[in-house]
Formats: C-alpha cells, sequence, structure tokens
C-alpha cells in the first residue's frame, strides 16, 4: 500500500519531467521481499530486550556517535547533524527511560578539534595547530578531510559535562601532546569587554570571541603506550589533574596510544 502510494508520485515525475520509463510496485515488491526474508532475522524489538537485560542486572553499554556541539538543539547551530549526539539520545533513539542510566562517561580528547564549518575558539592555525594534526592523524575516516585543532576548552567540556551529565571523563590522544614545552588550556572567551566562564550559545560571541588561556608546563618525555598512571611523565599527571580540578568531574580513563592495550584505566566502568 506504502509503495504504491509513493510510486504516484514518483511515476509522474520520471514520466512527465525525465521522460523516464514508470517503475512497477510488483517488481519492486518481489525483489525487496526477498531482502525482508534474509533480514527477518535479524529485527526485533529491541527496546523489549535491552529493557529485560538490564532489568535482569546485565551490563549493556550504549555508544553515541559524534560530539556534543553536533547536536542540533544544544550544539552550535547550524554547524550541527540531524540528531540529538548528547547522553539523552541514547534514551529516546533506544527507548531506555532516563532512570536506566547508571552512568556516562564522556570521551574528550586532550586537546580539541572539530570537523567542517563553525565557530572554533582555540584554533591554532599555526605550526603547532599543524603538529597536532600530523601527529594525531587528524584526517576525517571517510573524507580524509583535515580536522582542525586547537588547545583544550574547559567552556566547551564544562558545557558538555552538564548537559550529558557526565559521570567521568575518559581522555584520549594524550601521547599527541608529547614533546611541548607549554600547553595552554582555555578557561574562558572574552567579547566586547564581558568575560563568558560558561559557554555562550550566540553564534556572534563564539565566532568573534578571544580565548582566555591558562598555561602550563609540557613534558618532554614520552607517555605513548604507558599503561600505569604512576609511570607518566610528572607534567602530563599536573595536566590530567588540572583537567579534574577545573571540570570537577573524574578522568577514569586515559588512552595513551592507538592500541586497544595502550590505556589506563582509573575506574572500571562495569
Amino acid at each position: 500500500e506504502k509503495l504504491s502510494a509513493n510510486l504516484t508520485t514518483i511515476n509522474f515525475l520520471l514520466e512527465n519531467f525525465y521522460k523516464a520509463a514508470p517503475l512497477k510496485a510488483d517488481a519492486i515488491y518481489d525483489e525487496y521481499m526477498k531482502y525482508a526474508e534474509r533480514l527477518s532475522k535479524y529485527i526485533a524489538d529491541t527496546d523489549v530486550i535491552i529493557n529485560n537485560k538490564i532489568d535482569s542486572g546485565e551490563n549493556v553499554l550504549f555508544e553515541g556517535a559524534q560530539g556534543t556541539l553536533l547536536d542540533i538543539d544544544h550544539g552550535t547551530y547550524p554547524f550541527v547533524t540531524s540528531s540529538n549526539t548528547i547522553a539523552g539520545g541514547a534514551c529516546t533513539g533506544l527507548g531506555v527511560g532516563p532512570t536506566k542510566i547508571s552512568r556516562v562517561l564522556g570521551i574528550a580528547k586532550a586537546y580539541t578539534t572539530r570537523v567542517g564549518e563553525g565557530p572554533f575558539p582555540t584554533e591554532l592555525k599555526n605550526a603547532i595547530g599543524e603538529s597536532i594534526r600530523q601527529k594525531g592523524r587528524e584526517f576525517g575516516a571517510t573524507t580524509g578531510r583535515p580536522r582542525r585543532c586547537g588547545w583544550l576548552d574547559m567552556v566547551i567540556l564544562k558545557y558538555s559535562i552538564r548537559v550529558n551529565g557526565l559521570t567521568g571523563i575518559a581522555l584520549t590522544k594524550m601521547d599527541i601532546l608529547d614533546g611541548m614545552d607549554k600547553l595552554k588550556i582555555c578557561v574562558g572567551y572574552k567579547h566586547n569587554g564581558r568575560l563568558y566562564e560558561e559557554f555562550p550559545k550566540e553564534t556572534e560571541v563564539l565566532e568573534n570571541c578571544e580565548p582566555v588561556y591558562e598555561e602550563v608546563e609540557g613534558w618532554k618525555e614520552s607517555t605513548l603506550g604507558i599503561k600505569g598512571f604512576d609511570k607518566l611523565p610528572a607534567n602530563a599527571k599536573k595536566y590530567i589533574k588540572k583537567i579534574e580540578e577545573m571540570l570537577k568531574t573524574e578522568v577514569q580513563i586515559i588512552s595513551t596510544g592507538q592500541k586497544r592495550d595502550e590505556i589506563i584505566v582509573l575506574k572500571e566502568q562495569f
């Protein structure tokens, strides 16, 4: 019924505007019902399955896609995606109530990146930014498009913690900052004589503000592949502790490389 209704419009366009032969509902139906037979065993009421697993005491992990500032409601509109990418999107997308979520782990790099257009207060359009891009292999996985790179932005992270309800942070790509004398952390934005310590919603402010930085000591030693917090360079540990103090949120996992085991787990998630 739906197929026939859709083809009424489609065939009108094909015949009258493109001078093409109309599509036949029966032929399409027969072809796609064969696909349905192959796929049917993979189709179920996933909200029932997931909620039953949770109710029986099993662990269930939801993985979000993209980033907080790409959220259609809470991101830097219009430079957003078409869905809710914050933690609450797991509830609306899966049919799991918010009371079923026991913890929310936020994934954040040790610096900041952005893909495509949109405001980026801490962007580094210099040799440091290019160095981070090359060392971190900051290129789109599908398109190969270079990601924009900048210093760690606490204003964005505080906002992300608030709207996602984060209970912990997984800090990734620590090793990319190895070898730097100084590191900068953005603690606010200045715009028209006003200091913003909370994330502003106005694109005008974000596009024209000046980041306010706090400078910290870097580290020369390599952190690549380190699996214990105590083995990190002293200044790397101070960097992580400073992030925790500023955000009032625990760093629970630290990534020190691309391999699965190049990781420091400070708090088990299950």
